[in-house]
């Protein structure tokens, strides 16, 4: 890994200063009757983690969680914008009001620079980023030339130009400025050119009148924030659905193939394993880092989508990096917690499973959030069967190949 000396730039000296103004924590605060309890974010019960590095000989898979302070207000026009509700925050304590707590899983590529760089930072960024910054990062986002000559700023729009007398940003403004700001500050870090970093970012906050944890909140309102093919499911309690939160990036993906089609024509090749990638190098076409193809239509941007989660309708929230999705199906991988005793077992499990199926051909990360319905599945184990004959399969095969 390059070294990240960021401390020898004048020109990040206003980023050294909105750092030190973070206030985020690991713990996250909620209502008791005696006043405001408070649960570390780090412990196993709170959110499953379970990560390897495969067979490869460096891990560029990192995750990160906090609870953020957000603006009230700023929150208010979101879910009012997203989901259409008028959120009334009077009365509840000004600490827990502001509360967000943020998960995020980061796969690397090419090196672990940026995986890293987002693990430490990508967070603090999130909660510091302020709408007067947008102006001149929006100048610097156009300097990138190529693709972003004919960039008009996306969510960002209504700050490019000015700020003042504006309205506050929305998550999906402060998601998309965070993105932009983590390149920004990466384009003096020469690794950052020819490595990047899938980053997605799950949002919960609670919106009980009484605030409670996330993993019992009655309604809770999910915000993803998604760039690469990281993969964020819901598992429902009823009869065991499977729901994607995300679509991979892929140029060939629909939503990719339009952006690239009308800004950038066709770049796609199939190499010779019958893999779509961009410019020939790159399975993502939206990525943090890998500043060299950002002229060519590889974007920070992130796709940014919110639900509204109600009572125990959903058991946990499965995010997880592309070496667990590449071989597992999306019903496969929430199958597999269904019956866990706890978040960090269920997040083992699928794990394992995987690795069981690829070989530990890639690194591989697994994060498993509990949710109001956790331990509350009805229905059968859909995949149990095929999961069973795929473990078959795999051992038959294991030994032919030591024959």
């Amino acid at each position: 890994m390059v070294p990240l000396l960021f401390h020898s730039f004048k020109s990040l000296k206003p980023y050294l200063f909105r750092t030190s103004c973070r206030s985020y924590h690991d713990y996250i605060r909620f209502a008791t009757p005696g006043g405001v309890g408070r649960v570390p974010l780090n412990s196993p019960k709170m959110i499953g983690v379970a990560a390897s590095r495969g067979n490869r000989s460096h891990q560029e898979d990192f995750h990160a969680f906090a609870a953020l302070s957000l603006d009230p207000e700023e929150l208010r026009l979101s879910l009012q914008k997203s989901l259409g509700i008028d959120w009334n925050s009077k009365g509840v304590n000004d600490a827990l009001t502001r509360q967000v707590v943020f998960v995020g899983l980061y796969d690397g590529h090419g090196g672990s620079t940026v995986s890293q760089y987002l693990r430490q930072e990508l967070h603090g960024l999130f909660e510091s980023v302020h709408k007067s910054q947008i102006p001149d990062l929006f100048l610097w986002i156009k300097d990138q030339g190529g693709y972003f000559k004919r960039f008009r700023g996306g969510a960002l729009a209504p700050w490019i130009h000015k700020t003042e007398g504006t309205p506050p940003l929305d998550l999906e403004a402060r998601a998309t400025q965070a993105f932009f700001e983590v390149d920004r500050l990466l384009s003096i870090e020469n690794a950052a050119r020819k490595c990047g970093a899938t980053a997605s970012v799950a949002l919960l906050q609670s919106l009980d009148s009484q605030t409670m944890p996330f993993y019992s909140s009655n309604c809770l309102a999910l915000t993803i924030a998604h760039c690469g093919d990281a993969r964020v499911l819901l598992y429902s309690t009823n009869e065991g659905i499977a729901f994607p939160m995300t679509e991979n990036h892929h140029a060939d993906s629909r939503i990719e193939s339009i952006r690239l089609r009308r800004m950038m024509g066709s770049s796609l090749i199939t190499d010779s394993f019958g893999e779509s990638r961009w410019m020939g190098a790159l399975a993502n076409t939206r990525s943090l880092g890998d500043l060299q193809y950002k002229p060519y239509g590889v974007t920070p941007e992130p796709e940014v989508k919110t639900k509204l989660l109600k009572g125990t309708d959903w058991a946990y929230m499965v995010i997880v990096s592309d070496g667990v999705s590449s071989v597992l199906s999306d019903d496969e991988i929430v199958d597999l917690g269904r019956d866990a005793p706890n978040p960090k077992a269920a997040a083992e499990r699928i794990l394992a499973f995987a690795e069981e199926m690829s070989g530990g051909e890639d690194n591989a990360s697994v994060l498993v959030v509990p949710l109001a319905g956790w331990g509350k599945v009805q229905g059968p184990d859909k995949t149990r069967a095929l999961r069973d004959f795929r473990r078959r399969q795999a051992v038959g095969s294991e030994r032919q190949r030591r024959m």
